[in-house]
């Protein structure tokens, strides 16, 4: 006869229920391989979520829990109830992991950095004095241009004007005025001794 739900029989035996972690890393600590399974059934989320926490990538938190269940098995026997409790042991061993496998990255992202080659520093200086060269063999050669051809240039890549804006500021036909800036920067394209 069945028992209705949420009764017992006087003097049945209660579920046993699942056993106890320290009592199953016990059985490991032997070589119990179905305890293993059933540690392994109960831990693998809560370490994986742990790694997951401090390594913050998937694959790296899935090496982490993989090496710390290995590392269960291995090290069952080390485990000391008078210590703490089984889950606390495991999640240390986890934490532990994770921060090291942390800590190793950092460094060889150090390594690196110290191995590769530094960036250049450019003289500021050196820049400087090239750009003021540079500026002065422009304002030279503008300097040998016509009077009309430096003014059409000037309004124009200077000023940021178009041909017909060049041409209405100094009272001159568009054609003039195209005229002037080609012939202009002919003469610059030459002084400058740009090819």
């Amino acid at each position: 006869m069945n028992d209705p739900p949420g009764e017992r029989r006087i003097g049945a035996v209660p579920d046993a229920g699942p056993p106890d972690l320290a009592a199953l890393l016990d059985r490991v600590a032997r070589g119990d391989q179905d305890a293993f399974e059933q540690v392994y059934a109960r831990l693998s989320g809560p370490v994986y979520g742990l790694a997951l926490r401090v390594v913050r990538d998937s694959a790296q938190a899935e090496e982490v829990a993989q090496e710390v269940l290995v590392e269960l098995w291995r090290k069952a026997s080390h485990y000391r109830p008078s210590k703490g409790s089984a889950s606390a042991w495991a999640m240390t061993l986890a934490h532990r992991r994770a921060v090291d496998r942390v800590r190793s990255a950092q460094a060889g992202r150090d390594r690196e950095a110290r191995v590769s080659p530094p960036e250049p520093d450019y003289d500021e200086v050196s820049e400087q004095v090239h750009a003021r060269l540079e500026h002065q063999q422009v304002r030279r050669c503008l300097a040998g241009l016509t009077e009309t051809q430096r003014e059409s240039i000037t309004l124009a890549y200077y000023g940021g004007y178009t041909y017909r804006e060049v041409a209405e500021l100094l009272g001159v036909g568009l054609a003039a005025i195209k005229t002037r800036m080609r012939d202009g920067l002919i003469r610059l394209r030459d002084c400058l001794g740009v090819q």
